[in-house]
Parts: C-alpha cells; sequence; structure tokens
C-alpha cells in the first residue's frame, strides 16, 4: 500500500514533550465514525446500555464490542472479542493468520490500580521452505491470553461473535473494500482467496457486498469448542499445517509450538503527574506493513488498546484451504511492523487511549493523539501518514465518566462507540 513516506520518527521524545493540564471538562458522550455509511453498519445492536466505548478500525468489531461491554464484559474481553470480529471483517490486516500487541491496564480483583502492561504477539517466524513463506500465527493465543488473565466472561462468549459473522456473512466494510481494491486481481489468484473475495461479476467483492466465511466459522467453531489447544494441536493442527504447505507457507509444528504470546513492560513516562504508556517500538523505516487496531475502556476505568498485522496487506494472499485462514507473511521475508498503542492515567484513574497506523507514522500518531486528548482536543487530526483512534475522559474513569468521548480518525474507514 502506498503511503507518503516520512522522516525517521522518534515517539519517545514526543510522548516525553507532553505537559499538558487534565483539569476541566467539555466533552459530551458521542457516536463518531470515520463516515456516514460505516457508522450506520447495524448501531442499534449495540446502543449503549452501560458506561464504557469501543472504537475498531472496522466498524462491526467495534459493534462487537461494545455489545460485549452491554452483556456484562470488560474492557479485555471487549477487546478480544473485537480482534475475533475483525479476524472477519477485516482480514487484510487483522487475520487469524497474524498478530499483534496491546498495552493493558485492568483494575485488580478489588478494584484496585494495577500497572500498565504489554501483551506481544507477532506473526512468528517458519522454519521450513515454501514458495510463500507464512507466518506461524498467534492472533488467537494473544487474544484469549488476554481474556484468560483479565475477563471475566467465558473465553467463547468472545469468539461467538466472530463465528457468527463468519457463517452468516456481513457486509464488506468500506475499510476492507479499499484493501481489496489495493490489491485487485493478484489475491484472486489464488483458488481459495478467490473463493471467499471474488465478485460473481469478476474482480473482488465491493463495498456492502456480503462476506461469507463457512470455513473460517468452522475454524471459529473448532477454536470455540476446543480452546486454542484444538487450533494448534491435534487433527484440526495437523490439517491446518497440511493447509498452510499447500499453499507454500512452509510451516512445522514446532514453528506453532514457539509461536506463544509473552507479556513485558511498556515505556512509561510522567509528564506533570500523568502516566504515559505505550507500546514499546523500534525507529520506524519506510514500506512497513499495514496494521490495524481497536480499543476498548470499560466501567471500572479498566481499558485495553490493540495493534494488529499481517505483515503485508492480506498476508501472503493465499488462504490454507478448507480453514479460511488466510497465512500472514513470515517476518523472515518482510520488515517488522510498527504495531502502536498508548495509555494515559493519573491517581489510578483513566484518561485516554490511542490506537495509531499508518505504517511508518503509527508511532507518532499515537503521541500526537494523546497530546491531543489531554490537551482536551481528541479531534485534531494527527500527522499524515498516520490514523489515530482515541478514547479520552479527562475527568477522569471511574468518576467523571461524562467527560468521555471516543472517536475514530476521519481519514479512516472505522468507527467509535459509547457513552452510558
Amino acid at each position: 500500500m502506498a503511503l507518503q513516506h516520512s522522516p525517521l520518527l522518534r515517539a519517545a521524545p514526543l510522548l516525553a514533550a507532553i505537559t499538558l493540564p487534565l483539569t476541566g471538562c467539555g466533552f459530551g458522550n458521542s457516536l463518531l465514525g470515520g463516515d456516514s455509511a460505516a457508522a450506520s453498519l447495524g448501531q442499534a445492536a449495540a446502543a449503549p446500555t452501560v458506561f464504557g466505548y469501543a472504537v475498531a478500525d472496522e466498524p462491526q468489531a467495534a459493534l462487537v464490542a461494545r455489545q460485549i461491554l452491554n452483556d456484562g464484559g470488560n474492557a479485555a474481553d471487549a477487546a478480544a472479542a473485537a480482534g475475533f470480529a475483525m479476524a472477519v471483517t477485516l482480514p487484510s490486516r487483522a487475520g487469524l493468520g497474524g498478530g499483534g500487541s496491546c498495552i493493558i491496564k485492568m483494575p485488580g480483583a478489588q478494584g484496585n490500580p494495577q500497572p500498565a502492561v504489554t501483551l506481544i504477539f507477532p506473526p512468528a517466524s517458519n522454519s521450513a521452505q515454501g514458495d510463500r513463506p507464512a507466518a506461524a500465527p498467534t492472533m488467537a493465543r494473544g487474544l484469549l491470553a488476554l481474556q484468560a488473565r483479565y475477563g471475566t466472561l467465558p473465553y467463547a462468549s468472545v469468539i461467538a461473535p466472530a463465528e457468527r459473522l463468519a457463517a452468516g456473512g456481513v457486509p464488506v466494510s468500506p475499510a476492507l473494500a479499499a484493501d481489496l481494491q489495493v490489491v485487485g486481481n493478484a489475491l484472486l489468484a489464488d483458488p481459495a482467496a478467490r473463493a471467499v473475495f471474488a465478485a460473481p461479476g469478476g474482480g473482488v467483492l465491493p463495498a456492502g457486498a456480503n462476506l461469507v466465511q463457512p470455513d473460517l466459522a468452522t475454524t471459529l467453531e473448532i477454536l470455540r469448542t476446543q480452546d486454542v489447544e484444538g487450533l494448534y494441536k491435534g487433527s484440526f493442527g495437523t490439517q491446518f499445517l497440511a493447509a498452510a504447505n499447500q499453499a507454500g507457507g512452509g510451516l512445522t509444528q514446532a514453528d506453532l509450538d514457539a509461536a506463544l504470546p509473552h507479556y513485558g513492560k511498556p515505556n512509561v513516562s510522567k509528564i506533570s503527574g500523568v502516566m504515559v504508556a505505550t507500546i514499546p517500538t523500534a525507529a520506524p523505516s519506510a514500506n512497513l506493513p499495514a496494521s490495524a487496531a481497536f480499543a476498548a475502556l470499560d466501567k471500572n476505568g479498566g481499558v485495553v488498546a490493540c495493534a494488529t498485522t499481517m505483515n503485508n496487506l492480506f498476508g501472503t494472499g493465499r488462504i490454507a484451504p478448507g480453514t479460511g485462514i488466510l497465512l500472514a507473511a513470515s517476518p523472515r521475508a518482510v520488515p517488522a511492523p510498527l504495531l502502536a498503542a498508548g495509555i494515559a492515567y493519573s491517581g489510578g484513574e483513566f484518561r485516554a487511549a490511542v490506537t495509531g497506523t499508518g505504517q511508518e507514522g503509527a508511532a507518532v500518531a499515537v503521541a500526537d493523539g494523546l497530546a491531543n486528548a489531554l490537551a482536551k482536543t481528541p479531534a485534531a487530526q494527527v500527522p499524515e501518514p498516520g490514523r489515530a483512534n482515541i478514547i479520552a475522559c479527562p475527568g477522569g474513569v471511574p468518576g467523571g465518566e461524562a467527560s468521555c468521548t471516543a472517536s475514530a480518525d476521519p481519514r479512516g474507514q472505522g468507527l467509535a462507540i459509547g457513552g452510558r
């Protein structure tokens, strides 16, 4: 995907420059999307009934996350559900064959503040030979690791919405349609991908067309009923390996076994009494892989913000036949993605969460987005090629829920939804 290149960007100095005050309000609860078409996709199903916010680069994923909050889930449940939903609705950037990174700040069992942590699960390297080397998938393991440690709902409940979307079909969003137009007929050279993404009259599916993925629905059903080990081991694991290698992936069981998420520490700065925590990122370069993002805030001030990637738009461009899993590109063959997200908090209370995309501009999008949120101007645009989705509560949560708002970058095709 061709984007304007910017000079080398260093997020840490920008974050260190945030010196903005936090007091005051002036935000109303709102529903904002990248465009009116995206924002109209099923909003009523996720109308707020409890306090909370969700934002994602694909509208249906935001709606799924918001509904999980309505159903009593917390931010970890909602974020995991958004990730699985985006594996169905935006597989170009968030498929089950890929991976990602999250920053997490959830309260303890007694509601006491806990440190922010990162969860890192990028698409992992392969070790065998293949004509289209694929990454070992980490998305399911990462999302379920998040939900297992911090979620409150049964794990199956965060997978079921994605399974329904895959089985019953979902309108192709403007975000996915735009990615399909970039890859064009090259994606359709793979028979399994053509069966999913080809329009009946030729070419790729347009925005609004029905996207049905029965094989992916079956895979999600296995994940829902057999937990994560059902995906990586046993009869399905064997089937997936054979299918991935039929598609040229060059994967082994050892690759799958080694593709594990891990928790770590974020980069943390303290500026004017505000703690700012971000996913550590390397200095960006040009031509980085595309990414997508989502975030959720719950009624207790718990927050999760994640970025995902396929290490290339649509990964290898091939689906493992019979599984519905679009294979991410092996990191041995492509530059490392820049997966960027950050949160701000003060005295244990949530203040802001920002996800950044836009390849080499993602880290600066997070830095500037946090600065804008803390300056009470969360709708201010970040520099090209970056995109920032923001949840901001200048009054703090818990306690200042009336001050909260959320927005999806208007240059994107995402959706933010929330309130009471």
